[in-house]
């Protein structure tokens, strides 16, 4: 199945009427920051707290009814937990999902109250959280619905390109560098495909911590490239081995080089988008507005547009950024 316009115009329909279509924000404190324009894409005021609700939504919604009864299955730390345990529990599916062990307690208490049945599997020791899923997959005969690599959860990420496009339009934003929060790049490859056609002016690039910035590596070089290690970053919604076999082509095609931003970086900017916005970041969530306010240089033009991909964040991790970086400067 090509993942292409058609297929996130057809998300987008059945998203309709259940996914928030989220604002666009600006503060000029945030423009005084960065030197230029900066709009925020507010994706942590979605359904779920991220972006994640788009494409779970998306797959549960365009699997047979008879293979969506039996029930679904997900791996992941938090935000693609949740975004599928709401879908499948408003489409009346069962939902188990695979998450590590040290995945912020929020997330796994979110999932579970969401219905989902969840197992834990031990990230740091290195367990095969995919071969687990598979082999709970075919036990239960549920379907895998991948966080990233997957063609109906990209073109529902996708959806958040098309409201990009005509937001960004509204605002008279024609050209611009659009900075995506990056894991597996399902989200960066998602937008980057509607804005191709809907808003060719704006360019999708992937923004991830520094020492897990394996999209950045792999579109330098032209090849998929791995992380060496699984865990070490605040950052642990996007922490993950590699860029998909579905997602890198698309990148590699459409985006501009990566940006790799640190943790105290990912922290400052969430103090400042509470501090300026009234939003609340996630550390993923909040690494490509920090490359936005932060890293200056490695964007060009009047304006940028930071997509603020979840705000899923324990309340100590998120007090520790309010009281290190307070003033939101």
């Amino acid at each position: 199945m090509p993942v292409d316009i058609a297929l996130i115009e057809a998300a987008a329909a059945r998203l309709a009427g259940r996914a928030r279509e989220t604002p666009l924000l600006s503060s000029p404190f945030l423009d005084r920051i960065a030197g230029r324009r900066v709009l925020v894409k507010a994706e942590c005021l979605q359904h779920t707290g991220s972006f994640k609700f788009r494409g779970g939504w998306s797959a549960v919604s365009a699997l047979p009814e008879d293979l969506r009864a039996r029930g679904v299955i997900a791996v992941s730390s938090g935000n693609h937990a949740q975004g599928v345990a709401l879908a499948a529990r408003e489409h009346g599916a069962p939902a188990l999902i695979v998450m590590p062990e040290d995945a912020p307690e929020m997330k796994i208490a979110n999932t579970r109250a969401l219905g989902a049945e969840v197992v834990l599997y031990d990230r740091a020791g290195g367990t095969d959280r995919d071969a687990l899923a598979s082999e709970l997959a075919a036990a239960r005969g549920l379907t895998l619905i991948r966080p990233f690599d997957d063609a109906q959860v990209i073109a529902g990420q996708g959806t958040a390109g098309l409201e990009i496009a005509r937001q960004a339009a509204a605002e008279g934003v024609r050209e611009a560098d659009v900075l995506v929060c990056c894991g597996g790049g399902g989200l960066t490859s998602g937008i980057a495909l509607a804005l191709e056609v809907r808003a060719p002016g704006l360019r999708a690039r992937p923004v991830e911590p520094e020492g897990f910035d394996d999209t950045a590596r792999s579109l330098a070089s032209g090849r998929i490239l791995r992380n060496a290690g699984s865990a070490g970053s605040i950052c642990d919604a996007i922490l993950t081995p590699a860029p998909g076999a579905l997602t890198f082509p698309i990148m590699h095609r459409l985006c501009g080089p990566g940006i790799a931003v640190p943790d105290a970086l990912c922290l400052r900017a969430m103090a400042a988008a509470f501090t300026r916005l009234k939003i609340v970041l996630e550390p993923g969530g909040a690494v490509a507005l920090a490359a936005a306010l932060y890293r200056p240089d490695t964007v060009q033009g009047d304006a940028v547009i930071a997509v603020a991909s979840g705000g899923n964040v324990d309340a100590a991790l998120f007090r520790r950024a309010l009281d290190t970086y307070g003033d939101g400067s």
